[in-house]
């Protein structure tokens, strides 16, 4: 795509779809089990996308369209966790779609860790080293999220390149 505004509409119609995926999440009730906070990243389907097809500053205008949603209805903890683990994963995604000949499903899986690493970054400033002890449980939880995610994207990424 060339058309600088055509690209700036299009990320602007993504921005709101994750917005929309986002939202949708927070109304699923917490699994138990789960480690507080789990999701299935269901709007991260919509960043690869824009990481793939529309290029990566548009990508992580997704990522920074996302993370100022969460301050907004989460408040500033989570936002910074949102936008950290966003900026992780939309570098990591456009980097392997672009050079790389990994599954979907690989890529989604190495995104979701990679977003759980720039989440814990962000929450071992915060609280100190005790936010250790939830890795093993949000990297399964991401791992399996990741894998979901990417395969969604599979599917629909053969559709529109049918178009």
């Amino acid at each position: 795509m060339k058309n600088t505004a055509k690209r700036t509409a299009i990320t602007g119609m993504l921005g709101a779809l994750a917005l929309v995926l986002q939202l949708a999440e927070g109304l699923i009730p917490p699994l138990p089990g789960l480690p507080p906070g789990a999701k299935p990243g269901l709007s991260n389907i919509v960043t690869m996308f824009c990481a793939d097809f529309v290029g990566f500053p548009y990508a992580m205008g997704v990522s920074l369209i996302k993370g100022t949603f969460a301050i907004m209805t989460r408040g500033v903890t989570a936002g910074c966790m949102s936008l950290a683990g966003g900026i992780f994963s939309t570098a990591t995604a456009w980097i392997l779609l672009k050079k790389t000949k990994l599954s979907f499903m690989t890529v989604g899986m190495i995104c979701a860790f990679m977003h759980n690493l720039g989440q814990f970054f962000v929450a071992m400033y915060i609280t100190g080293v005790g936010v250790i002890y939830y890795i093993p449980g949000m990297l399964i939880v991401g791992l399996v999220s990741g894998a979901l995610t990417g395969m969604l994207f599979g599917m629909g990424e053969r559709r529109i390149k049918n178009y």
